[in-house]
């Protein structure tokens, strides 16, 4: 894998950047072959004395994205590792039923040994769909999504933009700004 570490209000000491390759290091045991992929990792101090720790893994069919605030910038790498395997176990486990049941022996990620393979069971629980709606979408702009999407109490709306005729999305982050996703 190859590392882009950058710091913001924080020096990237060798200390940090080898804490963060070590740790990140550890998620190629989940996959047969190393995977060709850049590691982006962004680290963040505020005033306050927070950091904040965001990595993201482009790879061909898989996004792995995580992010952590801690006081501790080590702890919060730690727990962005920790993330990380989440993901890639979940999508091991949707991929491996997935390989099952079309009876293809293929497989992207490196075989469990039986301890960990109960909680992979576990956790895909979380992957069913308990509720489903139906709509129409209304072609409007973003600002008229931002307002219907508070007046619903929403975190995100789904919309047709009236410019360019395609669905978008508008999201509330955490920071209390909004963004927006617009379908290519």
């Amino acid at each position: 894998m190859n590392y882009n570490i950058r710091g913001e209000n924080i020096e990237v000491t060798p200390a940090i950047r080898e804490y963060v390759e070590k740790k990140i290091a550890k998620l190629e045991k989940y996959f047969t072959e190393t995977p060709d992929a850049n590691v982006h990792v962004n680290l963040k101090t505020y005033n306050n004395n927070r950091s904040k720790v965001e990595v993201t893994i482009p790879m061909q069919n898989l996004v792995l994205r995580a992010e952590e605030d801690h006081e501790d910038m080590y702890a919060a790498i730690d727990l962005i590792v920790d993330k990380l395997e989440r993901q890639i176990r979940k999508h091991k486990t949707k991929v491996n039923r997935k390989f099952r049941e079309k009876g293809s022996p293929t497989l992207m990620f490196a075989s469990f040994d039986e301890p960990e393979a109960p909680v992979l069971e576990e956790e895909d629980n979380d992957l069913e769909v308990v509720r489903q709606k139906s709509f129409d979408l209304k072609p409007m702009d973003n600002e008229e999504a931002i307002l219907q999407m508070n007046l619903l109490g929403h975190s995100f709306y789904v919309f047709t933009n009236a410019e360019t005729n395609r669905t978008n999305v508008v999201y509330k982050r955490k920071d209390g700004r909004y963004g927006l996703i617009e379908a290519q």
